[in-house]
Parts: structure tokens; sequence; C-alpha cells
């Protein structure tokens, strides 16, 4: 692009963030220069200053300063290679495909977008899913690396917006199945810690509860079994979506989730059972307005390593209540 240039927002792109956008067609602006752009004024909308999480419209005009690469219509991908194994692969994880939604179990262990050191991930596999004369398919919404589950991708950019409306008027009821060191002092109860996000050691992330800076997070959970008071199964809804809320609702209950060595369930599980190391979280159903109508609604089996720890402690999959 040799000059500024003035793009009419499309309704495939209404109801995303102006940085989103810039990430859909501009995926080598990285996030430093496309702020400084729109702090200095180079980028506007409708004439105004606007910010990064600034929400687009139908028909609004984005001035876009001179700036390398061009608008092609659609999300790039660097790499898009995907080998036949991966293709196949992930075809192997879906539940629910239709002409707006495919759904797949996420395993636990990969990450569902790139980041530093990650080079193989869900985000990166979606292609396989459509054929190559589609648009590229887009996240809906988003798991822990560790956390197996429903993962739910839109096939076109209108769809994904539809459904962020959905997600953000929290319209969606999701359901998680947890296996933690310790039981509740009560059987069923909600838990409303508002959390914030911390610079931990060596550099790494952490969320800790904080009532004067950060964010509400609200989580109902109810106990469906329990093996010898030391470990316990749980059924955690939460109400709202804040990064490793349900991993750090139930470490603040004293009962750490299986596994989460982040958040103080490493471990922590008797001797002789399988799989100890791994994180025991798994999205387990989701249930939301459909964008073509009615209520659609769909579960996910447990990973093998989760399965395998639910039959040494005996507990029934099939239990009434357990969604």
């Amino acid at each position: 692009m040799s000059g500024v240039q003035t793009r009419e927002v499309s309704n495939e792109d209404a109801d995303i963030r102006i940085d989103r956008w810039f990430r859909r067609y501009f995926p080598e602006i990285k996030h430093g220069k496309l702020e400084k752009l729109l702090r200095t004024g180079q980028i506007r909308l409708d004439g105004s200053r606007v910010k990064a999480s600034t929400r687009l419209e139908a028909g609004q005009m984005l001035r876009i300063p001179p700036l390398a690469g061009a608008i092609t219509g659609r999300t790039e991908v660097p790499n898009t290679s995907i080998s036949r194994a991966d293709s196949k692969w992930i075809r192997s994880l879906v539940l629910h495909s239709d002409d707006d939604l495919i759904v797949i179990n996420k395993p636990p262990g990969l990450a569902v977008q790139g980041g530093t050191g990650i080079t193989r991930h869900i985000d990166k596999l979606l292609t396989a899913l459509v054929p190559d004369s589609a648009e590229r398919p887009k996240l809906v919404h988003r798991l822990d690396r560790d956390t197996s589950g429903v993962l739910l991708i839109a096939r076109r950019a209108s769809v994904a917006a539809k459904l962020g409306e959905v997600f953000r008027g929290r319209n969606a009821v999701k359901s998680y199945w947890a296996l933690t060191a310790g039981v509740p002092s009560r059987r069923a109860g909600t838990i409303s810690r508002s959390l914030v996000k911390v610079a931990g050691k060596q550099g790494f992330e952490k969320v800790v509860a904080n009532s004067e800076v950060g964010k509400s997070a609200v989580t109902d959970y109810r106990v469906i079994e329990i093996a010898g008071r030391e470990v316990c199964w749980l059924l955690l809804k939460p109400r709202t979506g804040r990064t490793h809320q349900l991993r750090v609702h139930c470490a603040l209950m004293n009962t750490p989730i299986i596994g989460d060595k982040k958040y103080g369930g490493a471990n922590k599980i008797p001797d002789g059972s399988p799989h100890k190391d791994f994180l025991h979280l798994h999205a387990k159903s989701i249930t939301f307005p459909h964008p073509a109508g009615g209520d659609f609604s769909v579960s996910a089996p447990l990973p093998p390593n989760m399965q395998a720890t639910w039959d040494f402690f005996g507990f029934d999959t099939h239990v009434k209540g357990a969604e």
C-alpha cells in the first residue's frame, strides 16, 4: 500500500476489535507498532481517534496509513502448510459440524493459539477443516493449553461476530468437570472473587484474587462425587470468563485442581492413581443460541488420561445431573 487509504468496514468484519481487524488483514504489523499508529492518530475511524479495543460497525470508514502489504479480504496465516497427518488428526477431533459452526474436542497439552516457542497449535490447523476455497475459520473462544474439551470454531467472520455477542452477553452456559484435591465445605455454592493478572516468578503471569483492582469473576460449583474425602469431582459453571478463573477459584476454596502446577494442585492425588501430573480440568459442554436459530448444545467425552483417573476412582461419567 503506497499511500493513505480509506476502507469501509464490511458486514463480515462487524463487531470485531480494531486490533483484531489489523491482525486479520495485516498480520505482519506487530502489536507495539499498531498501538503507536493508534496513539498518534494515524489510524482513524470515521475521522476520530480510536483505541485498539474499539469495536467496528458495518459501514464505518477506517483510515489506514501507508503500510506494507495489501488487504486481501481474508485472514493471512503465515506458514499455512499442514501435513497430511495433522489434517487427519484435527478432523478426528470434530464433534459437530454444520454450515456455521465446527466444534472440536480439544486434547490437553496443545495450545489453542501460537506464542513464544509454540509452533503447533489449534489455530494453525483450522484450515484443514474447510475446503481450500473457503474463508478461514475463526476461533470463538479459548481454552488453556492444559485444559481439554469443547472448543467452538466459526466458519466465517460474521458468525464469529454473532457468537461474540452471545458470549459477551453471557448467553452461553458452559459446564466444566474438575477433579480437586480436597472437598469444598459446602456441597454446592458460588465463588465470587475478583481476579487480576500479576507477574509471577521468572516473568510468568499468574492470576490472584484482588477486590480493589481485579475484574469480577463468578463461578457456580456443585460436588458430583467424592472419593475418600481426598478427591472430589466438581461440576463448575463459570458466569464470567476470566483467565484461569476456574483454577484460581478452586484453589481459593482450598481444593486446587489436581495436576495444576501453577495454583497448588501439582501431584496432589493418592499414590497409585494414573496421570496425576496432568491438569484435571475438562470443558464438558456448552449450550447457546445457534446463529441459525434455536438452542444448541454439545458435549465432549473425557480425554483418555482423565477417563483413566475417573475409572480409577470408580466415578460414573453417565451420572445424572453432571452437566
